[in-house]
């Protein structure tokens, strides 16, 4: 037995409308993967300085954080801060996150990369021998000062800085490329005269050199006068004996020029590990330090660099929702979700909305189809040649099957009956014309 007019009526329709949809769906999670990016990267590389300083000490402790949310953070040592910018802004680097030091970049020269905050600050620490350094420099002997290596941030401040005192390599010093942990050695030895070094205070080898016998911290003077010349710059003060009670060191305050280093990502750094890495500055840096109180870092500050939206976010309400009460893997399934579903519904909503207008357009066109076959029926039987009237009267008939055979909804259902209607006058009236052929109409 064949299936019904009604029958296949709706299994085209069911098969149309599901097709369609899952279409929909599909165009929109492809839309929703490609353009939003919802995964984040399970794995993240992070620019740190020299082995010993203190951004690869900090880099360690980062990765501690990261690796119990299941990212894995690849620490890459470099140069400094310098190099770890340049590694930044190349996409081919595969660097993501540095700790870099203000007055190192500005926005209009790295366009693509965003702080995620202040972090701590980063001293420039001035260490001779002997006499104070000013006065040695007006001595017949050319200084051996070592500045950092090419791509660190202290050769880049020490050069600048030594240069704005009268200090210029070959007139009256040696400025040297030596990496901290050699330039301390040699210091030490008695094989150079002073070493500039840009770290921390918790750094091993700034202890280790101001715990030194016959070294000396030079003061900075004239302070104010520096930040004023440069406002990225910082005066703090290093307490007398903080280093060392017993033996007084240092024995007096001492001056110190600090620019603040921050937290800098690239801009398209998935927003989770943003937030992952803004937990984890909060966990490293919040305690209390010699220059800084209890919560005073990590600090929403935009020296150089803007703050990246997530970052002003978490400033102010914290961690998302999600991130906060679920684990990292389970919060960032729930947000994919999130982001398929918010378009979805966007898309579904309007088609919904027209659905009704889109199904009556189709059952209007149903039901005129089948009024143009009565029309051309009518037409044919009252002007047509007689010897094909019984021909005409069996599509009529057939006509009139397919017609009380269709399946509307009840709202559609008095156009249908109307439709029964009109066949059945149309059979009446021409029943008086058609000849007597034996066939029936």
């Amino acid at each position: 037995m064949a299936v019904s007019e009604r029958r296949l009526f709706r299994r085209a329709y069911v098969v149309w409308a599901g097709i369609a949809l899952a279409a929909l769906v599909a165009a929109v999670a492809w839309l929703a993967f490609a353009l939003l990016k919802p995964t984040p990267p399970h794995v993240v590389v992070m620019a740190t300085g020299p082995e010993g300083g203190i951004s690869a000490e900090l880099g360690k402790l980062y990765r501690e954080s990261l690796a119990r949310s299941g990212v894995d953070l690849r620490l890459n040592p470099s140069p400094g801060a310098v190099a770890n910018v340049a590694l930044l802004s190349d996409p081919k680097s595969g660097v993501s996150v540095a700790i870099v030091p203000n007055g190192i970049t500005s926005r209009h020269e790295s366009p693509g990369l965003v702080s995620l905050g202040a972090l701590f600050y980063e001293p420039l620490w001035i260490f001779s021998r002997g006499r104070p350094l000013m006065e040695r420099l007006r001595g017949p002997t050319r200084l051996r000062i070592s500045v950092g290596p090419g791509g660190s941030g202290g050769r880049a401040f020490a050069v600048e800085f030594l240069a704005r005192l009268g200090i210029t390599d070959g007139r009256n010093a040696s400025l040297l490329g030596l990496e901290p942990q050699a330039a301390a050695e040699r210091l030490l030895a008695g094989e150079i005269d002073a070493a500039v070094i840009l770290d921390a205070w918790e750094s091993p080898l700034v202890k280790k050199l101001l715990a030194a016998k016959d070294l000396h911290l030079v003061n900075a003077a004239r302070a104010d006068s520096w930040v004023a010349l440069y406002p990225y710059l910082n005066k703090v003060v290093l307490p007398a004996g903080v280093a060392d009670m017993a033996r007084n060191i240092p024995p007096e305050n001492v001056t110190l020029l600090a620019p603040k280093a921050n937290l800098v990502v690239r801009a398209d750094l998935h927003p989770a590990i943003q937030y992952l890495l803004l937990e984890a500055a909060t966990q490293v840096h919040s305690a209390p330090g010699v220059f800084q109180k209890a919560g005073e870092f990590p600090a929403p500050e935009s020296v150089d660099l803007p703050l990246s939206d997530q970052a002003r976010q978490y400033y102010k309400t914290g961690p998302p929702f999600l991130q906060r009460h679920l684990p990292f893997w389970l919060a960032i399934l729930l947000q994919q979700l999130m982001v398929l579903l918010i378009p979805v519904v966007g898309l579904l909503v309007p088609l919904l909305r027209f659905a009704p207008a889109g199904f009556a357009w189709m059952m209007q066109r149903r039901m005129l189809g089948l009024y143009g076959e009565l029309k051309r029926l009518d037409d044919e039987l009252t002007h047509g040649p007689r010897d094909r009237i019984p021909d005409l009267a069996e599509r009529l008939r057939k006509l009139e099957e397919r017609v009380n055979d269709v399946w509307l909804p009840i709202s559609f259902r008095p156009v249908l009956y109307q439709l029964k209607t009109h066949v059945a006058l149309v059979r009446q009236r021409h029943a008086a014309i058609l000849p007597q052929t034996g066939g029936r109409v």
